[in-house]
C-alpha cells in the first residue's frame, strides 16, 4: 500500500480564477469554502494528508515589475495559511495538515508556540513543512536587505529546526500534575529554560503552552539539494520528492535511505511523496485528449509570459527571463532561489530556445494519463517498481479536480487494495507511520 497526499501549491491564494471550471474563485478565494470542501473530500478518499504552500511576497523579478503577477494572481495575493488549519480541522477528523513556515518568517519560539497551539486545536492532525524561502522579496520582507545564499539558508534551518524541536521538548513528558486540591498543575523542575545560542537564534525558553497531543507536530520538508535532503533526514517525517520516472524515484528513496541510517534513524522513519500530476477522463482517449489541449496551450502567449515569470521566480529574483529573445539560446543562471527545481528546468536545454523551454514539459514531478482505473494500474505499478511511500497530488484546485481525483481515483485506487480503507489512528504521525 501506499499513501496519498494533496499539494495546495498556491496555498491560501488565488486558485484557478478564470477559464472553464472557476466557478466563483476570483471573488471567494478568501473564505474557507473551497479548502473545507477539498479537505472533506480527501478524507472521505482515504488522503493522508494536506499540504499547503505558502510564500509572502509581490513577485517583481520578471520584468522588474509586479505587473506580470498581478495580471494573473501568481503568488499573489495570498493569505496567511495558518489560520485556515483549524477551520479544516473543524471539519474532519482524521486527515493530517501541514502548514508551510519559513525559518526566516517564524522566529523559533514562534514557530514551536504557533505549531503546538494548531497540534492542540486539530487534536493531534498539525504539520509542519519546514522552508527556507525563495526570493530576496521574502527576507525583504522580514528585515533583511536580501536573501542568504542557498548554503547558508540551510545552516540557518538546520540550527532553526534544533531550537524549535527543543522547545517542543522543555516539557518534561510527567510535568503535568493535574492536582486540584494541593493545587498543582505542572511541576516547575520539569519545565526548563533551553538557553539555546546558536549563529542565527538565541531563545530563552521554555515554551509557555503545554505539549500537544502529538507533542512534536510532523515535519515534513520540500526541498531536493544535497542541503534540504540532509534537513529531512536528520529532521522530517515526511518529504515532498520530485521526480519523473520510476527509476529516478528509487534512486531518490535509496539515497534518502542512507542519508536517514547516518543520521541514526531508520528509513522506515520517513515517508516519502513523490509529486504527481494527473490527468483523469471518463475513458483513456479523454484523458488523452485532455493532456494534449493542455499541452497544446503552452504555446500560447499567456502561457508562455507564465512559464517565463515562473523561471524568473524559482531563480529567487536573480534571472529576468523577460529580458531574454525569446527565440534565442537559454540563459544557464541557476540563481538563488529553488536551485534543484531551477536545475532541472534547464536540463538539456543548451541546445534549445528559450521559447522551447517555455512550451516544453513541466517540472513537477511524473504525469499520469488515463481513466481512473488506468491511472490506478499505472501508479500502482510505479510505485511496486519504485519502493516508495507515496504520491503528492498537483492537480488544478477545482470542484472538478477534486471529484474527480476523489470521487473517481481514489476508489479505483481502494479497489487494487493499494491505498488506505480508513484511519486506525487518531493522530496524524500514527497514521502517517502506520504502514
Amino acid at each position: 500500500m501506499f499513501r496519498l497526499g494533496w499539494f495546495l501549491g498556491n496555498g491560501f491564494g488565488m486558485q484557478p480564477w478564470f477559464g472553464d471550471w472557476a466557478g466563483r474563485s476570483m471573488t471567494e478565494w478568501t473564505q474557507p469554502g473551497l479548502y473545507v470542501d477539498l479537505t472533506t473530500s480527501l478524507e472521505r478518499a482515504g488522503f493522508d494528508l494536506l499540504f499547503i504552500e505558502d510564500t509572502s511576497m509581490v513577485e517583481d523579478t520578471y520584468g522588474g515589475s509586479a505587473e506580470t503577477t498581478l495580471k494573473y494572481g501568481l503568488m499573489a495575493p495570498k493569505n496567511d495559511p495558518v489560520p485556515l488549519v483549524p477551520l479544516l480541522a473543524a471539519a474532519t477528523e482524521h486527515i493530517g495538515i501541514a502548514v508551510t513556515m519559513s525559518t526566516i518568517q517564524y522566529p523559533p519560539f514562534l514557530a514551536a508556540r504557533s505549531m503546538v497551539t494548531l497540534d492542540h486545536l486539530t487534536k493531534g492532525r498539525a504539520g509542519v513543512n519546514v522552508v527556507t524561502s525563495v526570493t530576496h522579496r521574502v527576507a525583504q520582507n522580514f528585515g533583511y536587505d536580501q536573501h542568504f545564499d542557498h548554503a547558508e539558508r540551510y545552516a540557518m534551518a538546520e540550527e532553526w529546526m534544533d531550537c524549535v524541536s527543543a522547545l517542543w521538548e522543555s516539557w518534561g513528558p510527567d510535568a503535568l500534575v493535574h492536582d486540584q486540591v494541593t493545587p498543582r498543575y505542572a511541576d516547575h523542575t520539569k519545565v526548563t529554560p533551553i538557553d539555546f545560542v546558536g549563529r542565527y537564534f538565541k531563545v530563552r525558553g521554555p515554551l509557555n503552552t503545554i505539549p500537544g497531543p502529538q507533542r512534536r507536530p510532523v515535519v515534513a520538508q520540500a526541498g531536493n539539494s544535497t542541503p534540504g535532503r540532509e534537513l529531512a533526514a536528520r529532521n522530517a517525517d515526511t518529504m515532498l520528492a520530485l521526480a519523473k520516472t520510476p527509476a529516478e524515484m528509487k534512486a531518490l528513496r535509496q539515497d534518502m535511505d542512507e542519508r536517514l541510517i547516518r543520521h541514526g534513524r531508520k528509513p522506515e522513519d520517513l515517508k516519502i511523496l513523490f509529486m504527481a500530476v494527473p490527468f483523469l477522463g471518463d475513458t483513456d482517449r479523454d484523458a488523452q485528449e485532455r493532456f494534449d489541449r493542455h499541452h497544446a496551450r503552452k504555446k500560447d502567449p499567456n502561457s508562455i509570459e507564465q512559464r517565463l515569470w515562473y523561471l524568473s521566480y524559482v531563480s529567487g529574483g536573480v534571472v529576468d527571463y523577460k529580458k531574454y529573445d525569446l527565440d534565442g539560446p537559454v540563459p544557464q543562471e541557476v540563481g538563488n532561489g529553488e536551485t534543484t527545481t531551477a536545475k532541472a528546468w534547464l536540463e538539456g536545454s543548451r541546445d534549445i530556445t528559450l521559447r522551447d523551454l517555455a512550451e516544453g514539459p513541466g517540472n513537477y514531478g511524473m504525469e499520469f494519463v488515463g481513466s481512473s482505473e488506468t491511472m490506478a494500474g499505472q501508479m500502482a505499478e510505479a510505485m511496486e517498481e519504485a519502493g516508495g511511500d507515496g504520491f503528492l497530488l498537483y492537480p488544478e484546485v477545482t470542484r472538478r479536480s477534486i471529484m474527480e481525483v476523489c470521487d473517481g481515483l481514489a476508489p479505483a485506487l481502494r479497489r487494487r487494495g493499494v491505498i488506505r480503507d480508513g484511519y486506525s489512528h487518531k493522530t496524524f504521525r500514527e497514521n502517517l507511520l502506520s504502514f
